[in-house]
């Protein structure tokens, strides 16, 4: 299942101007650092022993379980030059906008007679800086996926069923059975 989280995630990984470490020992390296240091702190955020940690740092252990590798690149990967993070993010919020490209099943909350019956689309929009703040806000509250795909929702809604305000007034958007769903800024 895709998520909006993952989604932006990806998007604003986009903008880094270096690639992040891919070898364990330099991912390792990179979250000790991260880390002032500290490998028991390492440790236990990826839940391993102390021990392991500093052997992966000293290149003895080359090779790391999928399970483990997989949550090393997510935690890199989710510290990685965050100066050019905060600066992609700033520029969809305020000028850039978020371009959002879904293919999802689109229901309708909409008025007594209408057609509301959900159905299959594949859009590709420009959402203004407007939506693209309060997504990057809301993941960085900590909001649910349910919450920012809600968040989704409604500015699909705004920008492509209700036209800016120029058309149906009064639908609510529901945005489910998400097949993909990809961001870029």
């Amino acid at each position: 299942m895709v998520t909006v989280g993952e989604g932006l995630d990806k998007a604003v990984q986009g903008a880094f101007t270096r690639p992040a470490p891919k070898s364990a020992g330099a991912q390792m390296r990179y979250l000790v650092k991260q880390h002032k240091h500290s490998t028991k702190a390492v440790a236990q955020l990826l839940g391993i022993t102390q021990r392991t940690v500093e052997r992966y740092v000293k290149d003895q252990i080359k090779k790391p379980r999928s399970d483990l590798a997989a949550r090393m690149e997510h935690e890199v990967k989710q510290r990685w030059q965050p100066q050019i993070r905060a600066k992609a993010k700033h520029t969809a919020a305020t000028t850039g906008g978020i371009m959002i490209d879904t293919r999802a099943r689109f229901g309708f909350t909409a008025a007594p007679g209408t057609t509301d019956d959900a159905r299959l689309r594949h859009l590709t929009l420009a959402l203004p800086p407007t939506h693209a703040a309060r997504l990057f806000e809301a993941q960085e509250r900590g909001a649910t996926e349910n919450q920012l795909r809600q968040i989704a929702a409604e500015a699909l809604g705004e920008v492509y069923f209700r036209d800016d305000g120029r058309r149906a007034h009064g639908l609510e958007v529901r945005l489910t059975d998400v097949e993909h769903l990809e961001f870029d800024l």
